[in-house]
């Protein structure tokens, strides 16, 4: 090999790898951006909504079944063991919109599901809720094709929401699934345990 051609291997290498690192940091700015402007539009181009949605509801289940595994309740845990999958389902399939993205993006709010309701909390919260300068962003690498974006509220730092953007395609990314915050334990009771 000629010098020529070990640099040009190496100056390929060197972009491949800026590209690999840049490209998810700007789709995440995007997708913020398009949140903050309202644009729906920009949303539907960054968010894959049938993967964030299933990511949703596996998350919310998961939650859903460790507050009933501790509920002394046993009628209500079972009536929610048995319907609880398929009330989670419908109302992540009628929640997840480009409006309803935007409003967790902007607020650094996740959505809970609400046992007695059957709907989620926090799904429009007040317009100054949480202003766009209390919600802190961070970034990182969670594998090769995984990208997080953890939206941190400056009065919640203990439960950060952490967006995954997902590798589409050779540059591409898109917000394909949401990891949840822990609930707060409730007076009285011992935090969750780490999984």
């Amino acid at each position: 090999m000629t010098r020529g051609t070990l640099w040009l291997a190496f100056g390929g290498a060197v972009a491949a790898t800026a590209v690999h690192v840049a490209a998810p940091v700007l789709a995440a700015r995007d997708l913020v951006a398009a949140a903050k402007a309202g644009d729906a539009a920009g949303l539907e181009r960054r968010v894959d909504f049938p993967a964030f949605r299933e990511s949703l509801k596996e998350e919310l289940n998961a939650r859903l079944m460790r507050e009933m595994r501790d509920s002394d309740d046993r009628a209500g845990r079972a009536l929610v063991m048995l319907f609880g999958p398929a009330l989670v389902s419908g109302v992540v399939d009628a929640f997840v919109t480009p409006e309803a993205i935007a409003v967790m993006v902007r607020g650094g709010e996740p959505p809970a599901p609400d046992l007695k309701g059957g709907a989620t909390a926090a799904v429009t919260p007040e317009p100054d809720a949480a202003p766009h300068d209390r919600v802190r962003q961070s970034y990182g690498f969670r594998d090769l094709n995984t990208f997080t974006l953890t939206l941190t509220r400056d009065d919640r730092p203990e439960t950060p929401v952490v967006l995954l953007m997902q590798r589409r395609g050779l540059i591409d990314w898109k917000l394909a699934g949401i990891d949840l915050p822990e609930t707060p334990a409730r007076e009285g009771q011992a935090p969750p345990a780490a999984s």
